[in-house]
């Protein structure tokens, strides 16, 4: 899929390092999930993990949320180490995130799954929020107004009211996304935002993605198995198999990488 509006990864403005994971290893039991990874993510870039089923990708996503803490290795945010966190703590930190199973309120309006992502820009207490009463009542109404500006930015103003539930597959993840960009996060991560969809709809996401990247200057992360769709959305990809980086740079780098080659057409490994 070629995509005519792609930014070019030099057109965008890429920062310092945001994020850098050193050296992580991830175990589960005697299974060992990710082997001694390392690679960084820059600001204002849009960055890619791919692999093979099983290589270790959504194992790493979930490192890089604080899901998951590794047993080896550290995870550098803003140039300070990251410990163990709570999601919350994590939000706060200007991570948000989707999910490669939908995880909405299904008997929940759009607007109302939407409005659940400024949970940890609410400050107002219990009783004024009850009475809805002065902070409440300004909280409310500015975290409304940027969830509009989120619905438009979408293009979902027309299912605004529609409960999640009656929807179908493509806009459920729309909404997801808008869920994830109310948080404003600073690095947004996406797991496999493409899953599931048909040629019309994966090029709607891939636009709002690279808008989202361009107009709102969000860092992102994503994990995608569409090879078209990374090497058109990617300013840089790191590739795994079986819980190890085998490869790691711009598309064309990795695009020629024999070692990636070899994964993706199932060579045999000694």
């Amino acid at each position: 899929m070629m995509m005519q509006d792609n930014l070019a990864a030099g057109a965008r403005q890429i920062g310092p390092v945001v994020m850098e994971l050193k050296s992580i290893t991830l175990r589960f039991g005697g299974v060992v999930a990710i082997k001694d990874i390392s690679f960084d993510i820059r600001q204002g870039e849009i960055r890619a993990i791919i692999g093979p089923n099983g290589a270790g990708k959504s194992s790493m996503l979930n490192v890089i949320s604080g899901f998951y803490h590794p047993q080896e290795g550290e995870v550098i945010f803003k140039g300070a180490p990251r410990g163990p966190m709570k999601p919350f703590q994590v939000a706060r930190l200007g991570i948000a995130r989707t999910f490669q199973n939908i995880a909405l309120f299904e008997g929940m309006t759009v607007l109302d799954n939407i409005m659940t992502g400024r949970l940890n820009r609410m400050k107002a207490g219990f009783l004024s929020q009850a009475l809805w009463w002065g902070r409440a009542e300004r909280e409310e109404t500015e975290n409304r107004a940027a969830v509009e500006r989120i619905i438009d930015f979408l293009e979902i103003q027309n299912i605004r009211k529609t409960p999640v539930g009656r929807l179908p597959y493509g806009l459920k993840k729309r909404v997801e996304l808008a869920r994830a960009l109310a948080a404003e996060p600073q690095l947004l991560l996406l797991d496999e935002p493409m899953a599931g969809m048909n040629v019309e709809e994966k090029e709607d996401m891939s636009r709002f993605i690279l808008d989202v990247n361009d107009e709102f200057g969000t860092t992102i992360c994503l994990i995608e198995h569409d090879m078209g769709v990374v090497m058109d959305l990617s300013d840089r990809v790191v590739v795994m198999d079986y819980g190890r980086k085998i490869g790691d740079g711009t598309p064309a780098e990795v695009r020629g990488n024999q070692a990636v080659i070899d994964a993706y057409l199932g060579v045999a490994h000694d």
